[in-house]
């Protein structure tokens, strides 16, 4: 397949979106140029397995203009934009993404991205690296390395890599400060309530709003949550996670106690059977629950399936089941990532410096060869760095630098009071 995409026709309305975003993603913009006059990806065949829109357009485009090759196929069922899919195909691109596509077909487009023998891999959840590992090792003395943008896909690849099975170098964009401080924080904040509210218009304020999960993303929905108004509870494991949470001004409670208070729930956890049967038994009438991590499995879905005597889709992205009490249990878009199947996704500004990184990240492959240990690495700090001072600088904000004393003092040990 040279493509696969639900409407060609709707091109001309994702071209318009993708230049909507493009405003935003100053960073981007000035790799895009430096990109264009070196070309550092050229020859480089690179597949992408990410969420297909109007920013992931942008870093399309960017890569290409690096001069690299783009086979792009999406990361999650539900989050592709569709009139972004059609764009980029009429731009020339290989693109395999369709919203709302099955699990089969899902796999058909990660491997026709993968029939292409990439020399880089970009995941979003390590698809493409578990595919490789577990169907299509013939590929791996083909590639150069790959990049991994969340949180969930890099536990994968950090357990692939303690238990000695990960065949080549990945980097670990989402550990980048400018990624996880920013991106998951602020985008997946605002982007999981822009999803809930998009799906059931229902008033947060006054709600009992309850996260699990006290990670960067957990951070940014809480924080959200709050300003506009709801009661939060967080659930946690971590002992210090929770501790931060109770000082930020959350109350703090297992999910068993929170269950019956909650009117919300969303989970952030990158962990399985997060909300189960025993929770779901407690819950009040009218429940509202959605999940905000990278799978569909942090909350037990068969579990409400087995309890339940009904089920209806109420709205988009909306469906309820009613268990044997009559109690009613609403989940929102099949429990997979709201901000994406319900709404459109982090801004484009936050994702300014992710796809920044992603950029970055894979000119770094390239300049390093096979030189890099099959490990999980980090993108240096000094790349790092430079993302930051560009991103303050499209915002007209300036910062001191050290003076040469103060460099000086904070090198040496001789100094004292």
């Amino acid at each position: 397949m040279e493509y696969h995409v639900k409407d060609l026709s709707l091109a001309e309305s994702g071209k318009l979106r993708i230049e909507w975003a493009e405003r935003s993603m100053p960073v981007l913009r000035l790799i895009k140029e430096r990109f264009q006059a070196e070309k550092p990806l050229s020859g480089v065949v690179l597949a992408a397995c990410l969420h297909v829109t109007t920013e992931t357009a942008s870093l399309v485009h960017t890569l290409a203009a690096g001069g690299a090759e783009v086979y792009v196929c999406a990361s999650n069922p539900l989050s592709t934009q569709d009139d972004v899919a059609a764009a980029l195909v009429s731009d020339g691109f290989h693109v395999f993404a369709i919203k709302g596509e099955d699990t089969e077909t899902y796999y058909k487009h990660i491997n026709a991205c993968l029939d292409v023998k990439p020399h880089i891999t970009m995941d979003d959840g390590a698809d493409l690296v578990g595919t490789i590992h577990s169907t299509r090792q013939d590929l791996v003395a083909n590639i150069i390395g790959g990049t991994e943008e969340t949180t969930t896909g890099v536990i994968r690849l950090k357990s692939m890599a303690a238990k000695g099975v990960l065949l080549f170098p990945v980097i670990a964009v989402n550990d980048s400060n400018t990624k996880h401080f920013f991106d998951n924080r602020y985008g997946t904040g605002q982007s999981t309530i822009d999803g809930v509210l998009r799906a059931t218009n229902r008033l947060v304020a006054g709600s009992w709003f309850v996260v699990s999960g006290y990670g960067w993303c957990g951070r940014g929905v809480a924080s959200r949550a709050a300003g506009m108004g709801a009661r939060v509870i967080v659930t946690e494991v971590d002992p210090l996670r929770a501790l931060e949470a109770a000082m930020d001004g959350y109350t703090v409670m297992p999910m068993g106690e929170a269950a019956p208070l909650g009117d919300f729930f969303c989970t952030v956890t990158g962990d399985t059977s997060v909300i189960r049967k025993e929770h779901f038994e407690l819950m009040k009438d009218g429940a509202i629950v959605c999940n905000s991590g990278h799978f569909n499995v942090e909350i037990d879905i068969p579990a409400l399936e087995s309890m339940s005597v009904g089920r209806k889709i109420i709205r988009d992205f909306v469906e309820e089941f009613t268990v044997a009490d009559g109690r009613r249990i609403i989940l929102l878009g099949e429990g997979r990532l709201i901000n994406l199947a319900a709404a459109e996704g982090h801004p484009s500004s936050v994702m300014d410096m992710s796809f920044a990184n992603q950029a970055l990240a894979s000119e770094h492959l390239v300049k390093l060869g096979k030189g890099l240990s099959k490990q999980v690495h980090r993108l240096p700090e000094k790349l790092d760095n430079e993302i930051a001072r560009l991103k303050l600088e499209s915002m007209g904000i300036k910062i001191d630098t050290l003076t040469e004393e103060q460099a000086h003092y904070l090198a040496s040990w001789e100094m004292g009071t």
